[in-house]
């Protein structure tokens, strides 16, 4: 199979990471890519760099006014007096429609949604070709390659159109489909890492063109929390088009792969004829966002079931953080895949 990845992608490397209050080391670290490049090789992956396809395709999905705050914010932050190394929001609006502020300050809390997206000098460097990495793969698949594989770090499927979060500033997977939708196929994205895809649902929502399908651990009690329950089902032209299936913490294998079978006939039946995977390893059992119980073994599984659609399938990697099992697990789906094919 062929891959793509930009070692430019490890100049991003935050140091910040709260959650429930406490402040530790941020999981989305640089050393991701190169133990998810030793289990894709083992796999029979061989690696290219990507082309850079400019900034086109980028703002296909998230807005002028988003690209250059992402761009600008970091020098722009380093202004503010005793301010932070890197940029993290204190202050969020209560609505989208809120006013627009002029401040660093007030626009990271208007673009960023938690603290779990700090930006620092060379985020943008790193997003920007993590972005054309999917991109790159995209163009493959539509040039007839049956399937490729984008390592794509920093991940990208919690960011909406003009909203970083949950360690994502530009959404990979959902440039990829729209760059396959403008090459005349009819994608579908199919979502298996552990949290809702809630930036992709966000920006194909009213949308029936593009089929958004998640499947990720219950977010009543895990994040995204405000995304991802069942009754999401699109709006507009979009109804119907967006399928959630939360499941319950620590599902394992079994119920996993029969899970995968309803998301297979929706996408059968929206009449896809390629297929974006949002590839997260975060469902593994041992993962330290513990969420679902996925088996390494498990990830075959699934990797072969996925194969087994058929269809050109592009594998955009998301989540899936440092553990002795990560680059196995890699191995493991993609072998999987290509076994079944």
């Amino acid at each position: 199979m062929k891959a793509i990845l930009d070692t430019r992608q490890s100049a991003h490397d935050p140091k910040h990471f709260m959650a429930n209050g406490a402040v530790s080391p941020n999981p989305e670290q640089p050393e991701r890519i190169a133990v998810l490049k030793r289990g894709a090789e083992a796999a029979g992956c061989s690696f290219s760099a990507p082309q850079d396809h400019g900034r086109g395709p980028i703002a296909a999905i998230h807005s002028p006014e988003y690209l250059v705050f992402l761009e600008t914010i970091h020098t722009r932050w380093s202004r503010i007096q005793g301010g932070s190394d890197e940029v993290i929001p204190n202050i969020h609006p209560d609505r989208r429609t809120a006013s627009y502020p002029r401040s660093a300050a007030g626009q990271a809390g208007f673009h960023q949604a938690d603290t779990a997206c700090p930006i620092m000098a060379k985020t943008w460097e790193a997003a920007y070709w993590s972005a054309q990495t999917a991109i790159t793969g995209a163009d493959m698949v539509a040039g007839g390659e049956r399937a490729a594989y984008a390592l794509s770090r920093p991940p990208g499927h919690h960011a909406f159109g003009d909203l970083a979060g949950g360690f994502c500033f530009l959404n990979n997977s959902a440039i990829a489909a729209e760059r396959l939708r403008a090459r005349g196929l009819r994608p579908a994205i199919l979502d298996v890492d552990v949290h809702h895809g809630n930036g992709t649902q966000g920006i194909f929502y009213d949308r029936a063109d593009v089929l958004t399908v998640s499947i990720h651990a219950d977010p009543m009690r895990f994040y995204p929390f405000f995304w991802g329950h069942a009754q999401e089902r699109g709006e507009g032209a979009g109804l119907g088009a967006n399928l959630n299936l939360p499941l319950p913490r620590g599902t394992g294998d079994g119920q996993y792969l029969e899970t995968l079978d309803t998301a297979f006939a929706h996408i059968r039946a929206f009449g896809a004829d390629v297929v974006v995977v949002a590839l997260g390893l975060d469902a593994y059992e041992n993962d330290p966002l513990k969420g679902l119980a996925i088996t390494t073994p498990g990830f075959a599984r699934m990797g072969a079931a996925i194969a087994g659609l058929g269809l050109p399938t592009l594998l955009v990697q998301e989540g899936g953080y440092l553990s002795a099992e990560l680059g196995d697990n890699l191995t493991s789906f993609l072998s999987g895949f290509k076994d079944a094919t």
